[in-house]
């Protein structure tokens, strides 16, 4: 009950999230932005993010989840909320703010906490079952969203999207239901530092595995639209193509339960790291829509199987009483990519040609691999 309960939540405030990303960003050039306006109010979500996350792993490790899941929902809240009560380009920058802040707090603190329902050896079924639902709220968000805007306009489209996180907060402060936290709570190391994480293997492991799975899903989300607009492919198409990514990360997760009572975790993690590398090997030699929705597929099942496998490993591998902490070091390698690799991807792109972007990108996946290869042999 409690997993489905935390994973319900997460489809709320992630459509949320989502969607106000895109409510923003279109609202912002109805007001006439400039193109490095709207850069920077996208920017905004993941700045705090990026700084804060590890702190507010560490904060999951001391106290129970219940305070900062609702704090985080109410910040998503008033966030999305402020476009409709403040209109006009400067208060989307507090909202972008708060929004990305109050989403990061609230994703840390469950992610840790839906490691610690049942036995260890359910992680990565559970894990699934949450990445599933956000396969489902990364495409209901931009959906609604943009519906919501052409029906009912952009003030009552805030509107509906502050609204959706609002059940979350009322069964949280109902206090009803049961929420899972490390056994450690209330411990605190006074010398706790970062570095120290790295020191253990399968940790350091895991985290070069999240870098590189980041990259490649920032590489698909960014350069798929700039390649197939170089190779003459209408944006129609290029959504179709990206749709298929899509329909495959929520497929593979479905699947994934059933995967990880027979394979092991580092194992489909060592497959999943070689079959994105080999995806982006082809991706720049393929103009073909039927063949690039088959790699745009494939693709998808390579990095939607790796997301769950990451988040139970590293519960598996983090010290007792810092696995909040770890998981905002991911938290905090996710947001830093999706902050500068946009803009390495860009440089290297105008500089270097499209095909280099891609092929280095496969080359650092593939050699990558071997992290859990490696440990997959030991």
């Amino acid at each position: 009950m409690t997993l489905y309960a935390l994973t319900l939540f997460t489809i709320l405030n992630h459509t949320a999230y989502v969607g106000s990303r895109v409510a923003v960003s279109l609202y912002a050039i109805h007001l006439h932005a400039t193109p490095l306006t709207v850069g920077t109010l996208m920017s905004l979500y993941g700045l705090l993010p990026m700084l804060l996350s590890v702190s507010a792993g560490r904060l999951s490790d001391r106290v129970k989840p219940r305070v900062p899941l609702l704090v985080g929902s109410v910040l998503v809240v008033v966030g999305t909320l402020l476009p409709f009560l403040a209109p006009g380009l400067a208060p989307l920058h507090v909202a972008a703010t708060l929004i990305g802040l109050g989403f990061m707090l609230f994703q840390v603190t469950v992610q840790n906490s839906i490691g610690f329902i049942g036995a260890r050896e359910r992680r990565p079924a559970n894990f699934s079952l949450f990445a599933l639902g956000f396969s489902v709220s990364a495409f209901l968000g931009p959906l609604f969203a943009g519906l919501a805007i052409d029906w009912i306009g952009y003030a009552f489209t805030f509107i509906f999207l502050a609204l959706l996180p609002v059940a979350t907060i009322i069964a949280l402060a109902a206090n009803k239901l049961v929420l899972p936290g490390p056994p450690s709570h209330g411990k605190r190391d006074e010398k706790r530092r970062v570095v120290d994480l790295f020191a253990h293997s399968d940790v350091r492991r895991v985290l070069i595995i999240t870098a590189l799975q980041a990259t490649s899903w920032e590489l698909f989300t960014f350069m798929m639209p700039v390649y197939g607009t170089g190779i003459g492919l209408s944006p129609s198409v290029i959504g179709v193509i990206m749709g298929a990514f899509a329909v495959a990360t929520f497929l593979i997760r479905l699947a994934l339960p059933y995967l990880a009572r027979r394979v092991t975790a580092w194992r489909l993690l060592n497959l999943a790291l070689l079959l994105t590398g080999l995806c982006y090997v082809l991706f720049p030699l393929v103009t073909h829509v039927a063949l690039l929705m088959a790699l745009a597929f494939v693709l998808g099942i390579g990095l939607g199987s790796a997301q769950p496998m990451v988040m139970a490993l590293l519960h598996d591998a983090a010290p007792e009483g810092r696995t909040g902490e770890a998981v905002g070091v991911r938290q905090m390698v996710i947001t830093t990519g999706q902050t500068v690799m946009p803009l390495l991807f860009g440089a290297l792109g105008s500089a270097l040609g499209v095909r280099i972007v891609f092929w280095t990108v496969a080359l650092a996946v593939i050699v990558g691999s071997r992290a859990a290869k490696k440990r997959r042999l030991k």
